[in-house]
């Protein structure tokens, strides 16, 4: 198993201290390094800042929003940052969800497999450069239909570095997973759990049957960001937590309608996501925190102290269908070596 970092999601600015910990991790042969975006600021322009610092480490985006971008302008700077990189650059993208697609960028959310499909059959044209791309699709056309008339094929100006840039898919639910197996190169799940490696594998085995899959399982990358808080005590390590897991599984998505809350309810916790909800959506984002059990941290995350979060790893995470576990959260000075080395070994 490789291991990744992630730089994580802004607040009202950016994270501190990442310059610091990208070169400690590459120092110690950090597989990839990883930043994500969602209604604040981007994963690209961090991605190719923090990036420039660095000379081996992988760049990926964990991930970008598709409705963020055309997929000709998502296509652009992946081979602009693949170019200044020198061939290291992965595009993770993710539908989202109807909150911020249609509430942020004002784009339909409704048939996110079909729009996904078709934006990753564009982005894979720009930068095979045989043509210039033409594109018809139900949501995507290139040229534009009913614009002005006065559209041409382009052909992209730039020759990419890499004719094949890796695109993972961010995915949860099994019909996106499945997508993922047949058109990617590699998925990016979000709050992934052990016990559910075989219901993961089981989507995944669906995609990979498909006529025309794109990869099988032996050449087909599954990186996860995997939350680390080290604390000897497991409840102040969990309580670090507790408040991202009920935002996901509380406020991200109206009732009904909120696919974290699915993912965490096919865990076995579908009793309490029922009560995180109703106290996140009534208002009281506090008590939603307080009733997210501490073993349903510990089913998604990594939490504790140092000797427990290698027993983890490698009893637990390690077996799974993961091929890159990605930290988000750097271990202490003291630790960090074994921890990484439970991962990398």
């Amino acid at each position: 198993m490789k291991v990744g970092i992630a730089a994580g999601y802004w607040g009202s600015g950016p994270p501190r201290n990442v310059d610091r910990m990208l070169a400690e991790a590459e120092a110690l042969g950090v597989d990839s390094f990883w930043t994500a975006e969602t209604y604040g600021s981007d994963a690209l322009t961090p991605l190719a800042w923090w990036g420039s610092r660095t000379s081996t480490i992988k760049l990926g985006t964990a991930v970008c929003q598709m409705s963020a971008r055309t997929p000709t302008a998502l296509a652009m700077a992946a081979q602009t940052v693949d170019h200044l990189s020198g061939g290291r650059v992965i595009v993770g993208i993710g539908a989202s969800g109807p909150q911020v697609v249609e509430g942020w960028y004002g784009q339909p959310y409704p048939r996110p497999l079909e729009r996904t499909r078709e934006y990753v059959e564009i982005m894979r044209a720009v930068w095979a450069r045989e043509k210039p791309v033409t594109y018809e699709g139900r949501h995507y056309q290139l040229p534009l239909d009913g614009g002005s008339g006065l559209g041409k094929p382009l052909k992209s100006i730039v020759h990419p570095l890499r004719e094949e840039i890796p695109v993972y898919l961010g995915a949860e639910g099994p019909k996106n997973v499945a997508l993922a197996a047949e058109i990617a190169d590699g998925w990016t799940p979000l709050w992934f759990s052990p016990k559910s490696d075989e219901f993961y594998r089981a989507a995944l085995a669906e995609g990979f049957g498909r006529d025309g899959a794109r990869r099988s399982p032996s050449g087909f990358e599954i990186a996860n960001v995997c939350w680390l808080v080290e604390n000897d005590d497991v409840e102040k390590a969990a309580a670090k937590i507790k408040p991202v897991v009920a935002l996901y599984a509380g406020g991200m998505g109206a009732k009904g309608a909120n696919f974290h809350n699915d993912v965490f309810a096919r865990m076995g916790w579908a009793d309490a996501c029922a009560e995180i909800q109703e106290l996140y959506l009534r208002g009281r984002p506090d008590l939603a925190a307080q009733a997210v059990p501490t073993e349903m941290v510990e089913d998604v995350a990594l939490i504790g102290p140092a000797d427990k979060i290698c027993e983890d790893i490698v009893n637990r995470w390690k077996p799974t269908c993961l091929t890159t576990l990605i930290l988000g959260g750097w271990p202490r000075p003291e630790n960090r070596e074994r921890i990484l080395e439970a991962v990398m070994s």
